[in-house]
Parts: structure tokens; C-alpha cells; sequence
């Protein structure tokens, strides 16, 4: 038996499932390929996470679009998270090229244009549907989580919260966050020192600072009604195909506190409320982060945790989480060490630094005798990746260097006119787009605080009229009493001891 030979079955041995998988391509040996050595990944394992990792223009972009498309067709929903905002023309069939053609006959799979299920998501003011939640969705730990607080300021906060659940008073948006801050410390100081202990100024003024830097990168956006319902991520069209939902986030690059806020609220959320799904034959749902170097670059040791967290754990909902880099080495290692799925591209080798990390990315993949995988890394076409998978038993498939099959979607943006047909027949779109602002924390203590000062100063009124009435009562006490004790002027002069005197001399006389 030949080399050839021997890959070939080896490829078709490891890559054999019983269960659904995916191709992705066909299997190369010494930069020929293997025409029908189909590449394969199980739907069963596609919970165990992945990463699409290479250098700038060697193909990343366009596998995620692949992966997409085919866990589409196999009825699971995806999520993608699209930072460059280049796959909004999975919306659309691709035009096709004979270049396509040329690389699918050497796969051996027939090329067919198809256009996909698409929603259009969004946290900034670009057009799409928005997403939303509301600050007592994400709770006092995860919003001291997003602000970076210290233990003390985490505190004041679970004491923020405790006083709206026990006043009923609805946390939404920030401004209602805003001002229950400034009220604890302000017309409330009193009534939260009685209840809870007293609140410093200090923290308060430093947990506002903090929600202003959130604002300002746009947090007011997203922090409202009406709140996205996770759910609404795994719909199915009339085709039984899952619906491709795209995140577009080309606008908050430079906004990581307003990412790391979604990051977390998305997480947690699809945690806590996706039922556990046990020894599934296929995932629920698949999120892909494309550019998650910035990610990560930009990212907060809170949300670094969570998702490090999230990772062990969220498989067990039947949801894969996807990283889309330019070289391993961007993702923490926690992290890395949890991934199933690797597909490599090309890296390429300009300094000593660059080749140290070529090194240590080969040494992440499974031992094999046809390929030098430091040497294959650096050799790659565009189009061409190294695959590895774990298989129906969850162990890794043979290490594969692959020419990966065309996206069957338009490999191109939407147009303005395009996008706004599809986002006209979005039912999401009619669901969240309007905006809710109902009575809430924000209306409730301004109308606390006018009818706190309407008492206020109708009691003042009252103090200053009987006041008024007492200063009148004692003026006219004190007037009766003078003129009680002033004599008439006639009745002093005859009451006078001279007069009598004389009196009482003529009275003598004359009875004399």
C-alpha cells in the first residue's frame, strides 16, 4: 500500500461517523489533494467548542461562513458575531465563479448557490433589531462585575438593589440606576441609613463615574425594554433550516466596557435558562466571535472569567462557543484547552517571536506521521486549513491538512437596499424596536422626591401660620394688659394724696 493510499483510508477511518457531521473539505497530502477524502465534523461534538484561527487573508472569515451555512441546512440555529461586518451576504445565494467550481471538483462536492435564513442584530443605533436588557436582569453581581467596583462599592450595590425589591421599585435603564444612586446619599440618606446603614458619598460618586463611562460608550442603548428573549435566538424557518442570526458590531470596537456588557448578559442568560441537554446527538445552538482578539485584548478580568467559566460549562446546554483569531496564542489558555474544533490557516513567520508561535501552535494539535505540522503551518494556501476534530466518542480525528469547500452564500456585504428589505420583513424587528420607557425607578423617586417637598412645604406653610398666629395672640395679650393697668388721668389727680388731703382739710373745717 502507498502513502497515499494509506492517508487516504486513514482520513476516511477517522472520519466515518454514525451519527450527522458536516464536510468542510477534502483531506491534502504533499499539496495534492485528496479528491472524495472527506474531512468530516460530527453535529454530536459540536458543543465542545472550536477555534478558527490564521493570519489576515488566508480564509478565516470565509469557513466561519461555511460552518454557518451547514449547521443552517442541519436545522441548528448560529449566532456570529460580526466585528469586520462582511457576513451579512449569507442573506443572499452566491454568484458563483469557475474558480469555485475548480475547487470542487477537486473535493469531489458538487457546488450549489444557496441563499440562508439571516436576522440582523444590533446594540448600537445601525439598522437591525435591537438588543436590549434591563439592569435587574443582570443583578448586583454581574453589573459590580461589568463596572469593575470594589468589594465596598459591590456592596452599596446588592443595597441598591435590596431597597428597589423591597420598595418595587423596577431597575430598567441607567438613569433609574443614576438615580437611586444619587437618592441613597441625597432626599433618601435617611431613610437608607435606618433601614441599612449609611451609604458614603464617596462610593456612590465612584459607582456613578463608572455608569457614566458605561453611557458613554453606549450602555444606554442597551440597558432598556424591551429585553431580548434568548429563545428568540434558536428559531427554525419553514424549511426546518436554523436561522443564522448576525450581530453586526463594526461600530463598538473601540467600546469594550459596552461588549464586555453584552458578552456577560449573553452568557449568563443563555446559561440560566437553556435546560440541560444531556448526551444530545446535536447542538442547540452556535456562537461564533469572530476577531476575538480584540476581544480578549480589550476584555475585563471579569468578563475573561466568565467566559472561562462559561466554556466548561455551557455544553452541557447543547451551545458551542466558536473563537475566530488570527493566531491561538490571542485565546487565554483556560480557555484554549477546552476547545474541540481547531481549524487552522496559515500563520506566517516575519520575526523570531512569529516563529516561536508557530511552534507552540503545532505542538496543539494531534501527533501525525505525514506532516511536519510547524512546516504545513507556515506553507498553507488560502482556502487550505489544518483541521482537527474530536469524534463521536470525543476523541480527536486525524490531523488533517484540508482545501476547504467555497461558502454556497454571497461572500460579500449586503446592500443598503437589501438590508433594508430583509430587516422590513424581520418579525424580530416589529418585536424589539420599539422603544418602552414605562414608569419605572427613575419616575417613581422624582415623584417621591416632589411629593417628599409638596410636604415638606405645606408643612412649613403650616409652621410659619401658626407661628404667625402666635406672634398675633401675644401681641394682643400684651396690649390688653397695658391698657388694664393705665389710670384715667382725672381719677390719678383725684386720687392723689394732695387732693385728699385738701378734702379732708375743708371737710374739718366746716364741721368745726
Amino acid at each position: 500500500m502507498t502513502k497515499s493510499d494509506k492517508f487516504r483510508n486513514d482520513i476516511a477511518k477517522g472520519n466515518t461517523f454514525k451519527g450527522d457531521y458536516i464536510t468542510l473539505g477534502a483531506a491534502m497530502l504533499e499539496g495534492v489533494t485528496m479528491t472524495n477524502a472527506y474531512v468530516n465534523v460530527p453535529l454530536k461534538t459540536m458543543n465542545r467548542h472550536g477555534l478558527i484561527a490564521g493570519a489576515t487573508g488566508t480564509g478565516k472569515t470565509k469557513t466561519l461562513q461555511v460552518l454557518a451555512e451547514n449547521l443552517s441546512e442541519k436545522g441548528v440555529p448560529v449566532l456570529l458575531m460580526d466585528i469586520k461586518g462582511d457576513l451579512s451576504g449569507l442573506a443572499k445565494a452566491s454568484p458563483g465563479h469557475p474558480k469555485i467550481d475548480e475547487r470542487h471538483e477537486k473535493i469531489g462536492v458538487p457546488f450549489e448557490a444557496k441563499e440562508f435564513p439571516v436576522e440582523i442584530l444590533t446594540l448600537s443605533e445601525q439598522n437591525g433589531v435591537r438588543l436590549r436588557a434591563t439592569i435587574s436582569e443582570f443583578g448586583p453581581v454581574l453589573i459590580s462585575r461589568i463596572l469593575d467596583v470594589t468589594e465596598t462599592q459591590a456592596g452599596i450595590i446588592s443595597v441598591i438593589f435590596k431597597y428597589c425589591d423591597d420598595n418595587h421599585l423596577p431597575l430598567l435603564d441607567l438613569k433609574d440606576f443614576k438615580k437611586i444612586l444619587q437618592y441613597s446619599t441625597g432626599e433618601g440618606k435617611k431613610e437608607f441609613q435606618e433601614a441599612y446603614g449609611r451609604i458614603s458619598t464617596a462610593s456612590t460618586g465612584a459607582i456613578l463615574r463608572k455608569l457614566i463611562e458605561l453611557e458613554q460608550q453606549g450602555g444606554d442603548l442597551f440597558f432598556g425594554e424591551t429585553s431580548f428573549d434568548t429563545q428568540d435566538l434558536l428559531r427554525v424557518d419553514e424549511n426546518g433550516r436554523g436561522y443564522i442570526n448576525i450581530i453586526r458590531l463594526t461600530d463598538i470596537q473601540d467600546k469594550p466596557k459596552l461588549f464586555s456588557t453584552f458578552m456577560l448578559s449573553l452568557l449568563a442568560e443563555i446559561y440560566s435558562t437553556f435546560p440541560e441537554q444531556g448526551d444530545s446527538g446535536r447542538p442547540e445552538l452556535i456562537m461564533f466571535i469572530d476577531e476575538a482578539h480584540l476581544i480578549f485584548n480589550e476584555a475585563s478580568d471579569a468578563l475573561l472569567n466568565q467566559i472561562e467559566s462559561i466554556v466548561k460549562l455551557i455544553r452541557s446546554k447543547g451551545v458551542g462557543l466558536y473563537f475566530v483569531t488570527q493566531n491561538p496564542t490571542d485565546v487565554p489558555e483556560a480557555v484554549l484547552g477546552q476547545l474541540g474544533l481547531k481549524v487552522q490557516h496559515a500563520l506566517r513567520a516575519f520575526t523570531a517571536k512569529d516563529r516561536k508561535a508557530i511552534k507552540l501552535t503545532a505542538q496543539n494539535y494531534p501527533d501525525t506521521e505525514y506532516y511536519d505540522t510547524a512546516d504545513v503551518l507556515t506553507s498553507l494556501g488560502i482556502g487550505e486549513a489544518l483541521v482537527s476534530a474530536l469524534d463521536e466518542k470525543g476523541k480527536p480525528t486525524p490531523l488533517a491538512a484540508t482545501m476547504m469547500r467555497a461558502p454556497m452564500s454571497r461572500m460579500d456585504i449586503l446592500t443598503e437596499s437589501e438590508l433594508g428589505s430583509l430587516l422590513t420583513a424581520s418579525k424580530l424587528a416589529r418585536k424589539y424596536n420599539e422603544e418602552i420607557d414605562r414608569n419605572s425607578a427613575y419616575e417613581m423617586l422624582n415623584k417621591k422626591i416632589e411629593q417628599a417637598e409638596a410636604e415638606e412645604a405645606k408643612q412649613k406653610a403650616k409652621e410659619e401660620q401658626e407661628a404667625l398666629k402666635k406672634a398675633e395672640s401675644k401681641r394682643r395679650t400684651s396690649s390688653s394688659r397695658r391698657r388694664s393697668t393705665r389710670q384715667n388721668p382725672i381719677v390719678k389727680v383725684l386720687s392723689s394724696p394732695t387732693v385728699i388731703r385738701s378734702v379732708l382739710g375743708i371737710l374739718t373745717k366746716m364741721l368745726k
